[in-house]
């Protein structure tokens, strides 16, 4: 079973419960076809297991076949460095589509975010470092497509579908409960 290779960590986006007893990390893309029908997926997992999941996401642009997949995880970094990335995150996934630059500078309008400092920003690449190392993150860890799932730091190879992934969920769920009771457990 692949292992994720680096740890959740500060400088990761983390929607949910910090003492979640599962974690969610998707590697993705957005201008992935599969990562957009893999969102309302992930969407419903979280409302169902509520404070017992964490999401994580990290970049994985597929840049040789998704063009604008480098700039709209760079406008995510950007968003996100005003504390707007989970906003942006599902906006740029419901409009997918019509993903362009122009689109992106529209987005960040729509989240009253300055459009020439995103220029600006995607001019000089300023959240390129951020976009690279998620990218790094997940070549180390043997992500190869997208979207590339870990639950609780172990890839999920099945399917991304509601039932496969709450499965796994659940299954890690259950492992890390046990963990925690055992420890937690007098020694005798």
């Amino acid at each position: 079973m692949t292992q994720l290779k680096v740890p959740v960590n500060a400088s990761d986006h983390i929607l949910g419960d910090g003492g979640a007893s599962t974690t969610l990390v998707e590697y993705g893309d957005y201008q992935c076809p599969f990562c957009a029908a893999a969102q309302p997926v992930v969407e419903l997992l979280r409302q169902y297991f509520g404070h017992d999941l964490r999401i994580v996401f990290r970049h994985f642009p597929l840049t040789e076949i998704h063009p604008i997949a480098g700039p709209a995880a760079e406008t995510a970094e950007f968003a996100g460095a005003q504390g707007d990335f989970w906003s942006m995150h599902d906006s740029l996934y419901r409009n997918q589509p019509m993903l362009s630059i122009t689109v992106l500078f529209d987005l960040a309008g729509a989240l009253n975010l300055s459009r020439i400092a995103l220029r600006d920003a995607l001019a000089a690449h300023s959240y390129a470092p951020k976009v690279r190392t998620d990218f790094s993150s997940g070549v180390r860890s043997g992500v190869n497509g997208t979207p590339t799932f870990f639950i609780n730091g172990n890839r999920h190879d099945g399917p991304f579908t509601v039932d496969a992934l709450a499965a796994a969920i659940t299954s890690a769920s259950d492992q890390a409960k046990i963990v925690t009771d055992t420890s937690a457990a007098p020694h005798r």
